[in-house]
């Protein structure tokens, strides 16, 4: 599962696919997606700029399917992963190889919510948390037939709904009185402001089994309009099936606690993204140079993730802002347009670290 897979592979698709996921993860650490919202209230751009903030309970927004898509892609990139080091190493060295993966993604997740209330805390949302365990039970399961992959993933969709629903019958998705808050009770003694929980692992761990799969496609001799045509057709069926929960009033699409209509509709539009790039930039004449722009960006992308995470908020937002708020403010420009420019600013950094590493062939791997 290397995040540092070089942008002259074959699939050029997916490093571009997980360089976009990433550029758009570290342009929210720089700042941008709060300073364009605030600079966009009352003009036409607001309703593109709440697109980039999470949908606050029932509903869907564009980013609202980036961690979907960063599971996803991870998945994808298993197989790929799994063949190159059974060639060197034992089935046992690789499986040691990925519980240690997955033991330090989880510290790194939880390390981050320290540096996010400046506290020693124990406090277990963080994606990384979560993607720790998604590849445990994607890897766990890899190896059998896609059937019963796939049967698996819809067996821990239907053992989600089991949970919310036995717990709370009545209101089974409420904010804070759902299953996932009284297990955030047990694992942590608190639960979310925002309504977050960490058993969300559950149902998405179906993104990261989801994306096993399509790479266990890539990988076979299937005829390049065959992998895409299976890709539409899986996608429309979890959307399908995703919307019509929500519509029906049977299960509403909730990011926050990823319950199973949004996970299949998130993993829906997954799907289709992936049929996209792949036909777009594998099969067709994409601009490859171009796209490097933002493939380089997922060359190491646990690494920028963890630095915009942490160093990059604290130093850069600030020192960005002696020279944005020095040339522009005085200039005339407003208090939230300077903003913007700062994060552009910041992401900007944060982009070229990832370009200079790419370069010079630097790769942090986990």
């Amino acid at each position: 599962m290397s995040e540092t897979q070089s942008t002259t592979n074959r699939l050029f698709s997916l490093d571009v696919f997980r360089g976009l996921t990433m550029f758009l993860l570290i342009a929210e650490a720089a700042g941008f997606h709060h300073n364009f919202y605030e600079f966009s209230k009352g003009t036409f751009w607001e309703p593109i700029a709440i697109q980039l903030h999470h949908h606050p309970w029932h509903g869907l927004r564009f980013w609202d399917l980036i961690q979907p898509f960063f599971m996803f892609i991870v998945g994808v990139a298993m197989p790929f992963s799994l063949r190159k080091r059974l060639a060197t190493r034992t089935r046992s060295q690789v499986t040691g190889h990925i519980v240690k993966r997955c033991f330090l993604l989880f510290t790194f997740g939880v390390l981050l919510h320290c540096v996010y209330r400046h506290d020693l805390v124990w406090e277990l949302w963080n994606v990384l948390v979560q993607l720790a365990f998604t590849i445990l039970i994607a890897y766990a399961i890899m190896g059998l037939p896609h059937k019963y992959q796939l049967l698996f993933s819809v067996g821990l969709l239907i053992l989600t709904e089991v949970l919310y629903r036995s717990y709370n019958p009545l209101d089974p998705y409420n904010n804070g009185e759902s299953f996932g808050s009284f297990m955030d009770m047990l694992l942590m003694g608190k639960i979310n402001d925002g309504g977050w929980v960490a058993i969300n692992f559950i149902p998405t761990a179906a993104h990261t089994i989801w994306g096993v799969i399509c790479g266990q496609l890539l990988l076979s001799d299937k005829g390049e309009n065959k992998k895409v045509k299976i890709f539409i057709a899986g996608g429309a069926i979890l959307l399908a099936s995703g919307y019509l929960l929500d519509l029906t009033g049977i299960t509403p699409i909730i990011k926050r606690i990823a319950t199973t209509s949004f996970t299949l509709v998130s993993g829906g539009y997954t799907l289709l993204a992936l049929a996209l790039f792949y036909w777009y930039i594998d099969m067709g004449k994409g601009p490859r140079k171009a796209l490097k722009i933002f493939a380089v960006v997922g060359t190491n992308s646990i690494f920028i993730y963890l630095f915009s995470e942490t160093l990059g908020i604290q130093w850069f937002r600030g020192f960005g802002l002696i020279f944005t708020e020095g040339i522009f403010g005085a200039i005339g420009l407003s208090h939230d347009a300077v903003l913007v420019l700062n994060a552009l600013l910041v992401l900007f950094i944060f982009w070229y670290l990832t370009y200079f590493l790419n370069k010079h062939k630097i790769y942090f791997k986990v």
